[in-house]
């Protein structure tokens, strides 16, 4: 199992007022301590995208990490990887379509942009769409305008041709970012996925590692209390009381350990090979993240929680977008 893969910041919930009741006032100040926090204890890769934020919030999580990255110092900087992610929308075409969206990510981020990522595969529903848009991603690398190019939400048979198709230019695919968690874990337990992106040196990035919270162990069923507003709490509420069995070996572990429930639900995404990036809103977060990599998951309990979450009754919802 590798054990040397760190872990990333994600920042979906910045600005999403539907499923995270995001408000500047509220937030925006807990947030830039988070990112500080996340700094100071050497978390290194930061990922958004260019539709995080919802509403009148469009754009918004890139303009708060742009906005607190002129903050850190250039030494600091320069050993960030901050990532954003643009979508493939229906009106972005051809080779430049996306030129516009990549100069207003840039400046939403403060000219700080290391890794641009396809944010979702258009194989199922407009094939003709991806790949001049990849290609133009590709003419971004090669003209240094941006260091390195990754993708998402592909599957392994996507993967292969996409990456074949750019090493013929001469440019790295460096990252796939999947939804990977033990209630989403059919892309690293017993797939192809995951030996797939080892034998073409592409690194896996796991989002949603904590399958929206449910895997915090924060919120009990039967207790009346604690349970998240929105759509949220009705999928803690349809998924919560089937995963019990998940959760209490995931506690006894973290019990033999003296760790937190979701430094097992982030150690077991680590040995499986994919860096996760769960979405941190609080310097407590960053700490709970934090201690995730002072110990490493063993073979035993990597394979008993594949078993436990192999046999689960139920899954986090699949992206639609996602290509095999």
């Amino acid at each position: 199992m590798a054990q040397s893969v760190s872990i990333g910041v994600g920042t979906w919930a910045w600005g999403n007022q539907f499923l995270w009741g995001y408000r500047p006032e509220l937030h925006d100040q807990a947030l830039e301590a988070t990112f500080q926090r996340a700094v100071a204890l050497g978390f290194r890769f930061f990922d958004t995208a260019d539709s995080y934020g919802t509403g009148r919030f469009t754009g918004r999580s890139e303009a708060l990490l742009g906005g607190f990255l002129q903050a850190v110092s250039p030494q600091q900087r320069d050993r960030l990887c901050v990532a954003t992610k643009l979508a493939p929308f229906p009106w972005r075409l051809g080779r430049r379509g996306y030129e516009r969206a990549f100069r207003a990510s840039c400046q939403r981020l403060g000219g700080r942009l290391d890794r641009v990522q396809l944010h979702w595969s258009t194989a199922r529903y407009a094939p003709w769409q991806e790949a001049p848009l990849l290609e133009g991603l590709a003419d971004l690398v090669a003209a240094g305008e941006v260091e390195s190019l990754g993708v998402s939400n592909m599957g392994p048979r996507r993967l292969r041709q996409v990456q074949r198709r750019l090493a013929e230019r001469g440019v790295r695919l460096a990252s796939l970012q999947v939804q990977v968690s033990l209630l989403a874990p059919e892309a690293v337990s017993g797939g192809e996925l995951g030996d797939c992106c080892r034998e073409l040196g592409v690194d896996l990035i796991a989002y949603s590692p904590m399958a929206l919270g449910l895997l915090g162990d924060r919120v009990r069923p039967g207790s009346g209390a604690g349970w998240p507003k929105g759509p949220r709490g009705l999928l803690f509420r349809r998924l919560l009381p089937k995963i019990e069995p998940l959760l209490a070996l995931m506690r006894e572990m973290a019990a033999e350990r003296g760790a937190q429930v979701s430094e097992v639900a982030l150690n077991w995404c680590r040995a499986h090979g994919a860096m996760p990036i769960p979405g941190l809103r609080s310097p407590e977060q960053v700490d709970a993240a934090a201690a995730a990599l002072a110990w490493e998951m063993n073979d035993q309990e990597c394979l008993a929680l594949d078993r436990q979450a192999l046999a689960l009754p139920v899954r986090m919802p699949a992206n639609p977008f996602l290509s095999d």
